[in-house]
């Protein structure tokens, strides 16, 4: 079975990635283009092949509007763009389709377009979530801590990708601050997870004050805005991120060296994976991702192409665990793995986690 996944940029560094020759120009410009550009085929992925023998291909179709244009354009304008990508996919002979970054935010996530498109749709986000969690956890070992003595803060709490996290995460951790923008629907999850989850839980609508308390961090917002600095993380912290565009302010980068922070999603695909542009054949599409890696989100689209699954499998803003589970377990069986860790659009080697370990020590010899 063939797949295709929607994309669009998320950065302005992202329009050169998509079209080199909007290299230079300002975002007035650029957002004013994107809003007559039609839908186009992007690039070609062939090569995927799980461990079993089985193969799948696809094709990256763009729906290009910048992250704050989706949410502020008229929806149905958003929709038809949307629309007009996936009718690109099924041209193309994929059966299954997966919404990238925002084009799964926006209105219902997924909902209203799955009962229009002519493909079933996926958002990704239970393969996402799987591998957040996964990956904040395997930076929790590199650092050293003590999971199951620690505090953690998920950002985002009551969005879909969030809450999901703080289920998963719940079981390892000592105590789980939730933080949001609505109180409300903070203290209304709070309520609900309490029976469930065996960690200790708190609250907060002030994203600057909560994640001080928390060693370890994982973020999974619809925000386009730096929320996290460096003057609010503790020592040695490690920092998950979910978020397309970032979360964390790159001054982190710079100013917490003692930090380390990963983006979360990223898998290593089976097989020999080629992400060939469609308008400059010969020529590799630059995700500003290592070779052979994808989103988590892309991964789940391949995954249910590879099972030949045509079914809508994750939308709306309530998540399965179930499926969660389903697609993780199936992802590992067709050979999908957590990819390297990268951070600011580098990689995070060995070296580096260690140079984060030692200025971590360093930093709390000093505050004694």
């Amino acid at each position: 079975m063939k797949f295709a996944f929607v994309v669009h940029p998320t950065s302005l560094e992202d329009v050169a990635r998509y079209e080199p020759g909007a290299a230079g120009k300002g975002r007035p410009l650029i957002e004013k283009i994107m809003e007559w550009m039609p839908a186009y085929a992007v690039a070609h992925v062939s090569g995927v092949r799980a461990p079993d023998g089985r193969t799948t291909e696809g094709w990256f179709v763009a729906a290009n509007f910048m992250p704050e244009q989706m949410l502020a354009l008229p929806r149905e304008r958003v929709y038809r763009k949307i629309l007009d990508a996936l009718e690109i996919g099924a041209s193309l002979g994929a059966e299954v389709a997966g919404l990238g970054a925002f084009t799964a935010v926006v209105g219902d996530a997924g909902q209203t377009l799955a009962a229009r498109s002519p493909i079933p749709l996926t958002t990704g986000n239970s393969l996402t979530i799987a591998a957040g969690v996964r990956s904040l956890l395997r930076g929790a070992e590199d650092m050293a801590i003590d999971v199951g003595a620690a505090s953690a803060v998920v950002v985002g709490a009551t969005g879909s990708i969030g809450s999901a996290c703080v289920r998963l995460l719940a079981p390892h951790v000592a105590h789980i601050v939730l933080v949001a923008r609505n109180e409300t629907r903070l203290q209304r999850l709070a309520d609900a997870l309490r029976s469930e989850v065996p960690c200790g839980l708190s609250i907060s609508t002030d994203v600057r004050r909560a994640v001080p308390r928390g060693r370890l961090v994982l973020t999974a917002t619809t925000s386009t805005l730096e929320l996290i600095q460096p003057e609010d993380l503790q020592t040695g912290a490690v920092v998950c991120e979910l978020s397309l565009p970032h979360d964390v302010a790159r001054r982190v980068a710079h100013e917490r060296p003692d930090v380390l922070v990963t983006e979360g999603a990223n898998m290593h695909v089976p097989g020999k994976v080629r992400f060939e542009r469609i308008r400059e054949p010969g020529t590799d599409f630059d995700f500003g991702l290592p070779p052979r890696t994808a989103l988590a989100c892309m991964s789940e689209t391949m995954v249910l192409a590879l099972e030949g699954r045509a079914e809508s499998y994750t939308l709306g803003r309530g998540i399965d665990l179930a499926k969660v589970r389903e697609i993780d377990g199936l992802a590992t069986r067709a050979g999908f793995t957590l990819a390297g860790m990268r951070a600011f659009d580098k990689p995070v080697t060995p070296e580096h986690i260690a140079a984060i370990r030692n200025a971590a020590g360093g930093r709390r010899m000093a505050a004694v």
